[in-house]
């Protein structure tokens, strides 16, 4: 007899399990030793703290109520919990607050879509470092464990979560065309979003950039577009990009003016690991000022979470075609 498992979820054996505590331990290893102290929050939280920090984090894979017949949910990242936390335990603290974890998360995905409803996230959190500092700091640290972790071709993807939401407002693009823009944005469908934005009937610049602008993706040259309602947020890359460079890392950097996040609560630049090996993204993050302010007084913040098991696949795919 087959006795099933919930959708998205999988047994891990021991030789597998062996290896993926492995690699969990060399990243989380890397993050102490420069300095960030491990945290560990319930698996499960009221679902109205996930929808005061994003309402897409509220769109949880599992819910259930408690004895006072209160609504809980499986957490679906780590980030919010965590802005939770800082606000509430950490709100006299002195900054910065580094903060590294290794957890379960929990999202909702289709059925026979092949993809994890249940997920093992190790990451990093930086409170309190405004700027490419903070960003630079987070980025090269990861790269750093991926690097322990036994990759060796992995890059990161940067861009800026806002930039494309900021574009759409200074252009007037109508409200509630922006949900179905940034979809196809987040699942880099740039047929979709061409023909999309063709049917809004903007003028010629406005549709020119709003279809071209995302297609930029490579080294420092994407960025030479200085005027602009991107401009600011052209600036802010430059000089991350910079930082990027100026810590070695310059090298790992593809900067994509069109990678945004699910979650909306990123405000500033935005990322995601990478391995030529496989074609998955192997984790990512972002700065987000404004999401720990949503549980107590704002603070800067900046993080990157990792999944486990697609470190593990990229690593095991590394070694085959070496």
């Amino acid at each position: 007899m087959i006795h099933p498992i919930p959708a998205g979820t999988r047994d891990v054996l021991p030789d597998e399990m062996r290896e993926l505590r492995a690699i969990d331990e060399r990243l989380r290893g890397t993050f102490e030793v420069a300095g960030y102290g491990e945290i560990w929050t319930p698996m499960v939280e009221y679902e109205e703290v996930l929808r005061a920090g994003d309402d897409n984090a509220a769109d949880a894979a599992y819910r259930m109520f408690d004895d006072h017949g209160q609504v809980l949910a499986l957490r679906s990242d780590m980030t919010i919990p965590i802005a939770r936390v800082v606000a509430t335990r950490f709100a006299v603290a002195d900054e910065p607050l580094r903060l590294c974890y290794s957890a379960h998360a929990y999202r909702t995905v289709g059925r026979k879509t092949g993809q994890q409803a249940e997920f093992m996230q190790t990451g990093v959190e930086l409170i309190g470092v405004p700027g490419e500092d903070g960003e630079a700091e987070v980025v090269t640290l990861t790269l750093s464990a991926l690097e322990n972790a036994g990759l060796a071709r992995h890059r990161i993807g940067v861009g800026d979560g806002s930039l494309y939401r900021k574009l759409l407002a200074a252009l007037d693009v109508p409200d509630d065309a922006h949900r179905e823009l940034l979809d196809c944005l987040s699942r880099r469908d740039l047929v979709g979003l061409e023909r999309r934005v063709d049917a809004l009937g903007l003028a010629r610049d406005a549709r020119d950039l709003l279809v071209g602008l995302p297609e930029r993706r490579g080294g420092p040259e994407v960025l030479d577009r200085p005027d602009g309602p991107a401009a600011e947020a052209l600036a802010r890359l430059r000089g991350l990009y910079e930082a990027l460079e100026a810590r070695g890392v310059g090298d790992r950097v593809i900067l994509d003016l069109g990678l945004v996040r699910d979650l909306g609560y990123y405000t500033g630049a935005v990322f995601e690991l990478y391995d030529p090996a496989v074609g998955f993204a192997l984790g990512g993050g972002g700065r987000y000022d404004d999401l720990i302010g949503r549980f107590g007084e704002a603070r800067p913040a900046c993080g990157i979470a990792l999944d486990v098991q697609r470190v593990h696949i990229a690593q095991a795919a590394e070694e085959e075609q070496r």
